[in-house]
């Protein structure tokens, strides 16, 4: 009797420590999972932004540049001259690259293109910015308005609400130099629209200036909510007079 009542209790000895070994591994493959997973998000959201935002840069300034080299000497213009309305482009085709955009609040190095539509897959994942269909273009009346993401693929408008009032936003394209003031933000539901009509939230109103509307999704990692930054242009320039100061070295390509 006792030699059994000594197996029963080594056999329930050996069954507490398989219960305790097999408890032990399936909570060191949680933990590796989960390490696993933090490591991807750490990848995902912080270091292949970093690269995917530097080819972003590279790419803009390289457009920006080989808009700029396109004109020949002669026909560079007097400093500090000043010029009429600013051109007007017509959008190109879906997903055509048609505007690089230079924001030094975001960094110095910072030059996004800016593709005609706001498809996610198309142009939002691969260019960087995307212009709304059927809003204005760079320097026209009304409302000229751009989406882009603040995570993943590069996050161009990351530092969004970072912006400051009187900040500047350089717009470039094949014409010229377009320089918009920064004005504030708004927050506004996904069904929000009426950010994108001509005047910005007042559906049918005549526009009268000159408005760049920058949105994107808030709060960040999430997309409850869009955040909205509203600029007005100030001045213009074409492509002859050369760079603003404040951009000029961020025009130049990355070797």
């Amino acid at each position: 009797m006792e030699t059994d009542r000594r197996g029963e209790v080594h056999a329930g000895a050996l069954k507490r420590r398989k219960r305790v070994s097999v408890v032990g591994i399936a909570g060191e493959l949680f933990i590796t999972v989960g390490a696993l997973v933090f490591l991807f998000l750490g990848w995902q959201l912080w270091l292949n932004d970093l690269i995917v935002g530097a080819d972003q840069d590279k790419a803009g300034s390289a457009l920006g540049e080989s808009w700029s080299t396109a004109i020949s000497a002669h026909q560079h213009t007097t400093p500090g001259a000043t010029f009429d309305d600013p051109v007007v482009a017509v959008a190109p085709g879906d997903a055509v690259k048609f505007a690089v955009m230079y924001v030094p609040r975001f960094g110095s190095d910072f030059a996004r293109s800016i593709s005609e539509g706001v498809e996610t897959a198309k142009v939002l994942d691969k260019n960087g910015i995307g212009h709304y269909p059927g809003t204005q273009m760079p320097g026209q009346v009304g409302n000229f308005a751009v989406a882009a993401h603040r995570t993943t693929h590069g996050a161009p408008f990351k530092p969004l609400a970072s912006l400051q009032v009187g900040d500047k936003i350089y717009v470039q394209t094949p014409d010229g130099y377009y320089t918009y003031g920064f004005r504030g933000l708004e927050y506004v539901r996904p069904s929000g629209v009426g950010v994108l009509d001509p005047v910005p939230q007042f559906a049918g109103v005549a526009p009268t200036d000159r408005i760049l509307t920058m949105t994107s999704c808030n709060p960040m990692f999430a997309a409850s909510e869009r955040i909205i930054a509203y600029a007005a242009l100030e001045s213009w320039q074409p492509i002859s007079a050369g760079a603003p100061a404040a951009i000029a070295a961020a025009v130049l390509a990355k070797s």
